[in-house]
């Protein structure tokens, strides 16, 4: 963090004094005896405090301390005044200045203040930082894919992050659920304040309900302390609930208050407490076959199905496994500082081939487990886990991929052709190389060209 301060005041003795000062204390300083020319300075250099005089031609004080928190938000502004002016000082802490310096000044009492205003905006900039490299990491650009059905999950995301929608996405485990729900808190109006996330199945209901609500001190036994539940810890962001299909019943309804008239009460408590936030939710069940069954209330069902975001299961968007593939191989290469360029076409057809039951997480930990793993620069079969490949697997995996309305006589007929066409491939297009190949009499294989018009060599 730097320590550039930029001083503004018409009276060049001022100016001189505290450039002195300052700049003993190994501070950097920008000393500017025309205030129009110092917010072009602003407008164009990296600077941590301001300090500037109230009563200047041209441009007064208060007008520079408007410029900055319109324009730069994060600097500190140090406003000079006379003493006979104090009250002008006091109107402008009321407009946000960091604090105010009568003239004449002690040395020791300016040193303080910049100590404390360099303090402030060196953790607004590592605030900010932080608030960049989360939005890098859990905006829509960390979401990957280039299937329709990604990017339509996207552009539905980044239509509803604007609103107050409450937002249900659904999906499989391991699909990117959270993601999707920080990435719609990073586009919102919101992102500035706090997302606070709960694994609804993590909790057994008696903790889960204390910590969606908080607690009074002395509320139950262990209650030393009062506590703020994620409800409050929520207020002006974003609450997602994980796993809500695991909700128990009571909770249910306690929530569904919480939806209708944005209030709580903590446990033991008796304070009606007014709570805003956005709510995401996500779960891996069917809901409204939960609501039939009397295991979810169907009123808060509605209340949640707003907007719903549905993430599709990796074996449905397989033309995304590439390129998820190579992300985690270039992110985990760096974190175990190892240079590996990539996969062999093999190692390729056998990832995009396998049903991935555990979705995006599984193929990430796969990766992971690679990279960990082989001795070589570029990812091969060898280096898949066995599961990967195995034969029964990979056939199966196949199967999948066919639509569920299938002619099945006409759809056997197609793989089977397939089938000789790739043995007879592989075998030169030699007849009787092929029958090895496919296990198959050579009378029989001359049987299934002819009946697929398929030519071959004998």
């Amino acid at each position: 963090m730097g320590n550039q301060i930029v001083i503004i005041d018409d009276e060049r003795n001022y100016l001189l004094i505290l450039e002195a000062i300052l700049e003993e204390e190994g501070y950097s300083v920008t000393a500017l005896a025309d205030p129009a020319m110092a917010m072009t300075y602003l407008d164009e250099s990296e600077v941590d405090v301001v300090i500037t005089d109230m009563k200047m031609p041209g441009m007064t004080g208060q007008e520079v301390l408007e410029h900055v928190r319109k324009h730069h938000p994060h600097i500190p502004v140090m406003i000079m005044t006379a003493f006979g002016t104090i009250d002008r000082a006091v109107e402008a802490m009321k407009s946000g200045a960091f604090d105010y310096i009568t003239k004449p000044f002690a040395n020791d009492d300016i040193l303080l203040s910049v100590r404390k205003a360099l303090k402030l905006s060196h953790a607004e900039q590592q605030n900010r930082l932080l608030r960049e490299s989360l939005a890098e990491k859990f905006g829509k650009e960390a979401i990957i894919g280039n299937s329709k059905a990604i990017q339509d999950v996207l552009t539905l995301a980044g239509k509803v992050a604007p609103t107050r929608s409450t937002v249900l996405v659904t999906g499989e485990s391991g699909t990117g659920k959270e993601l999707v729900a920080r990435a719609i808190h990073v586009a919102s109006d919101r992102k500035e304040m706090p997302f606070i996330a709960v694994n609804c199945v993590s909790l057994n209901p008696g903790v889960l309900e204390s910590e969606l609500f908080g607690h009074e001190k002395g509320s139950f036994t262990g209650a030393v302390a009062l506590k703020r539940g994620r409800f409050e810890l929520a207020q002006g962001g974003t609450l997602f609930l994980d796993e809500i299909g695991e909700l128990p019943p009571e909770t249910q309804v306690k929530l569904l208050r919480v939806l209708q008239e944005r209030v709580i009460e903590r446990v033991g408590g008796t304070e009606t407490i007014t709570v805003d936030f956005r709510l995401v939710a996500a779960t891996n069940k069917n809901l409204q076959e939960e609501v039939a069954a009397g295991r979810f209330r169907e009123d808060l069902f509605y209340r949640l199905n707003v907007v719903n975001i549905h993430l599709p299961p990796l074996r449905e968007r397989r033309e995304d496994i590439p390129v998820l593939a190579s992300h985690f191989l270039r992110k985990f290469s760096q974190e175990n500082n190892q240079e590996i360029h990539g996969f062999t076409s093999g190692a390729i057809d056998f990832l995009s081939a396998y049903e991935w039951p555990g979705n995006v997480r599984q193929l990430e930990n796969v990766i992971e487990r690679c990279v960990v793993l082989t001795n070589a620069h570029t990812i091969d079969v060898t280096d898949l886990p066995p599961e990967l490949r195995d034969e029964e697997t990979q056939f199966k995996s196949a199967v999948d991929l066919l639509p569920l309305r299938i002619n099945l006589s006409d759809t056997l007929e197609k793989i089977e052709a397939a089938l000789i066409r790739r043995a007879l491939a592989h075998s030169g297009f030699i007849q009787v190389k092929a029958a090895e190949l496919l296990d198959v009499s050579k009378s029989l294989l001359q049987y299934k060209l002819k009946k697929y018009k398929i030519t071959a060599k004998n």
